[in-house]
């Protein structure tokens, strides 16, 4: 028969080569950016040293005089638990004050050396509780329950799967905290210290099919954006040319001085249209503003006014060009006295640009969902919301006209 104690070395040894497998994981994995391997890492380690602290607590419980070694061994195994659920919490999401917690909790436990609030042992090496000696057990269930809002706040759109695996997790660590709390064994090796080394192993199991799942989104994304330029950039020369040619029919002059603006934009800007990241906002009205010129040129019924008091910030590739251009060909071409006009400005610390015009309008929802002669705005938005965690709104009114407004968080959309 094997005894409960060769059982638990067998336990010990088995959670050893849990850790040591997943250290290996840890460093290989090439999903997992270098300071989140750094806190699994620690976790890891931390969890070596619970292994050897319960090992110690073991060895030396009920033996008298050794309250110093038995205190020392007890309060360390108080000390990390909660830094173990704290690096959890970085990796999901930064939280200073988780660290503030742990502090807290090494500061109380400091304690136990030379009072009785904490813990103690007494010289037949006894073991008690004072009034703060479940501190480490609230600081514990506090950072467990944050924990699980911060999975629930970034992956719960991202399938069942991601909040079930890290639930599993955290019941697994209150139920071992409960039966180590409630119930008596004299074994060497808690129910806590097994779950939460289970846990560091689960954990990264856990975290390796979130970030692949990650950087898979990140790799669609990245793929879709260059396609939707891939599709643009044609579309934006096609019409220029057609203008041209269009300018050769009416007006000859015309089509001459329209030729030399665009050899102008060519020379200048034809970098830009190849710019996969974000290029200075001056870069882009230049763009408009020759696609504008060439299409006055074309109708003189048309007129795009400028008010620009703020360009210190970048955006996508052909974002304002696309807009005047849906301006333009939906709304004011066929009017007597089409307008647009374009703005810039700094509000509430985000650099707002709108676009106005008094053409005809449109049904928002109906284009923006399924109508392809305005696709330029929906590659616009998405790409907006992708590449500088803006917004577009479009309002619109039949009859009336069309106002397009982007919002583009200041300090996050410098190229």
């Amino acid at each position: 028969m094997i005894s409960i104690s060769q059982f638990a070395i067998a336990m010990q040894f088995a959670l050893l080569l849990q850790l040591v497998g997943v250290s290996f994981g840890v460093m290989r994995d090439p999903y997992i950016k270098d300071g989140d391997r750094k806190l699994l890492i620690a976790c890891i380690v931390m969890s070596l040293i619970l292994i050897v602290q319960n090992r110690m607590d073991y060895s030396l419980g009920g033996v008298p005089d050794k309250v110093f070694q038995q205190t020392l061994a007890a309060v360390i195994g108080y000390w990390l638990r909660p830094i173990i659920i704290a690096c959890f919490i970085q990796i999901v999401k930064e939280e200073r004050w988780a660290w503030i917690l742990c502090i807290v909790n090494v500061g109380i436990y400091f304690l136990s050396f030379g009072t009785r609030l904490v813990i103690w042992f007494s010289e037949n090496g006894h073991f008690s509780r004072g009034p703060l000696g479940y501190t480490c057990h609230i600081v514990s269930f506090i950072l467990l329950i944050w924990l699980f809002l911060k999975i629930l706040e970034r992956y719960r759109g991202q399938g069942g799967l991601a909040v079930v695996y890290p639930a599993a997790i955290l019941t697994a660590i209150l139920l071992a905290t409960a039966a180590d709390t409630f119930f008596s064994f004299d074994l060497p090796i808690t129910f806590l210290t097994i779950a939460i080394v289970s846990s560091c192993v689960f954990f990264f199991i856990w975290l390796h099919q979130m970030f692949v799942y990650e950087h898979e989104k990140d790799l669609l994304t990245e793929q879709r954006i260059r396609i939707m330029i891939s599709q643009i950039q044609p579309h934006f020369l096609f019409n220029t040319l057609s203008t041209i040619q269009s300018l050769c029919l009416i007006d000859p002059n015309k089509a001459s001085e329209t030729v030399s603006k665009f050899g102008t934009y060519l020379r200048q800007n034809i970098d830009s249209l190849n710019q996969e990241d974000l290029i200075l906002f001056e870069a882009e009205l230049e763009h408009t503003k020759v696609y504008a010129d060439i299409e006055m040129l074309r109708f003189p019924n048309i007129k795009v006014e400028y008010d620009i008091r703020e360009t210190h910030f970048s955006v996508p590739a052909l974002s304002l060009q696309p807009i005047v251009e849906n301006s333009i060909r939906h709304g004011v071409r066929g009017k007597r006295d089409g307008r647009v006009y374009v703005s810039t400005r700094q509000e509430a610390g985000f650099n707002v640009i709108r676009v106005t015009d008094n053409g005809k309008g449109f049904d928002v929802i109906a284009a923006l969902q399924s109508d392809n002669t305005h696709i330029g705005l929906r590659n616009v938005k998405e790409r907006i919301e992708k590449m500088c965690g803006g917004t577009m709104l479009v309002k619109s009114t039949l009859g009336e006209g069309t106002e397009v407004t982007i919002r583009i968080p200041a300090g996050k959309e410098s190229a």
